[in-house]
């Protein structure tokens, strides 16, 4: 299990800028299955969650070619369906969260799917009810076999489109509707969808291949469905989650950084959300510069009581940031209630950061209390275990900003969504090792 050993207190300095966002990739990627022709996705990060997902494609029959280190092509003009019925496939599948995606684009071309139940963060139940019942309602037939862990979807024939109201704006319940809509007959209606910039993007990738949606950037969609669609070049956006992870490290290392190209358009409200916690961001048309050199404290409502950040849907806060923004205020001046809605587990993460002196109160699984201590490198250095993505690069942040030596330990996690962090952050000044057991 490989580790971090974060050396604290150091400021950074320069320039950063955030990779393609993971998110989307994971979308885009399985959308290749659509077609036969060729598709270029560029500004891919080189990520465990992301090259894990395109070599399971690539097992699958996905002929796949790395044009640069972030432009791939995929053609999946010779796919054999019978690879998702082998123990190989179960094996990869369920390691990766991500795989989920896979059964839209598959039951819609290739009539049939299978799905072990899959790995991803430790972070609590995470239902696919949407996914599947959305699939359903195009005329796809579901079946979960208990002890083998394995949803088997099947359709006869092509898939129908009908009306559906989404029981929750679930982002990756929405892009499977949307892969497999796509290809069925008629017109789909999906409302309560989910409208994030990353379900635009993959909305306008699959436009450029022939796809007809109505109500891109909206809760309600309309899908017309075709009988086949053709190639497509496509770039990802800024990881947003990066971009709020660079904010939080400069915020809680009081350091002067300029983090190029991050998509504001596309950031919702998470720069007021910094800025309400007193952590002030320069526009600089594209680029958002951070010159922390005080410390950031905290506003209340108007009305004297204690602010609350909580996760919402778009344009609302992301939940993969909460765990970051949480982190981020245990140096702030003031107090904040973090409301985490959709993860049970995700703030479980709390108790390391009592062991390095942070005053926080876990309410319950959803909600935390966080009392600012009000000065920078307030927090001690301490041993953790990483449980989970966002959770890591809080830990991370954490670590960064505490007084003392800190080791973080299966940071694989962290790997998994963010590309080569420590010599990135290293070049700006930071002091982490990174060591490969």
């Amino acid at each position: 299990m490989s580790s971090f050993i974060v050396e604290g207190g150091h400021r950074l300095t320069g320039e950063i800028s955030p990779r393609g966002a993971k998110n989307e990739a994971l979308e885009v990627i399985c959308a290749t299955l659509l077609t036969s022709e060729k598709v270029v996705i560029s500004n891919l990060p080189r990520i465990m969650d992301v090259t894990n997902l395109i070599n399971l494609m690539s097992e699958m029959g996905v002929k796949v070619r790395y044009i640069d280190d972030s432009t791939c092509e995929f053609q999946a003009d010779d796919i054999d369906i019978k690879y998702i019925h082998t123990p190989e496939y179960r094996k990869k599948a369920a390691s990766l969260r991500g795989s989920v995606m896979i059964l839209g684009p598959l039951v819609a071309r290739f009539g049939e799917a299978v799905l072990p139940k899959p790995g991803g963060d430790k972070i609590g139940r995470r239902r696919l009810d949407t996914h599947f019942i959305g699939l359903q309602k195009l005329g796809a037939s579901f079946e979960y076999i208990s002890d083998e862990r394995l949803y088997r979807i099947s359709s006869p024939g092509r898939l129908k489109g009908d009306y559906m109201l989404l029981d929750e704006a679930s982002v990756t319940g929405t892009a499977n509707i949307i892969l497999a809509a796509v290809l069925a007959e008629g017109v789909t209606t999906i409302y309560n969808a989910a409208c994030e910039p990353y379900i635009q993007q993959l909305c306008r990738m699959l436009t450029q291949m022939g796809a007809k949606i109505e109500g891109i950037g909206s809760n309600l969609l309309t899908i017309h469905g075709q009988e086949r669609l053709g190639g497509a070049e496509h770039r990802l956006l800024p990881d947003m989650i990066e971009v709020g992870s660079f904010i939080g490290m400069a915020a809680m290392t009081g350091s002067n950084l300029l983090i190029k190209n991050v998509g504001v358009k596309d950031l919702g409200l998470m720069p007021e959300m910094f800025e309400r916690i007193g952590v002030h961001l320069q526009i600089e048309g594209d680029d958002i510069r951070i010159n922390q050199e005080e410390i950031y404290e905290i506003e209340n409502f108007i009305d004297g009581s204690t602010l609350t950040i909580a996760d919402a849907t778009w344009p609302g806060l992301s939940p993969d940031l909460i765990s970051i923004f949480l982190v981020v205020c245990t140096q702030a001046r003031g107090s904040v209630l973090i409301h985490q809605k959709m993860f049970e587990s995700r703030l479980f993460f709390v108790d390391k950061l009592l062991d390095m002196g942070a005053r926080v109160i876990l309410c319950d699984p959803h909600r935390a209390v966080v009392i600012g201590a009000g000065k920078f490198n307030c927090l001690k250095a301490t041993d953790m275990v990483s449980p989970d993505i966002r959770a890591g690069i809080a830990m991370l942040i954490a670590a960064m900003g505490a007084k003392g030596t800190s080791k973080i330990q299966n940071i694989g996690q962290i790997d998994r969504g963010y590309e080569n962090i420590d010599q990135r952050l290293n070049r700006l000044g930071a002091k982490i090792i990174r060591i490969d057991d």
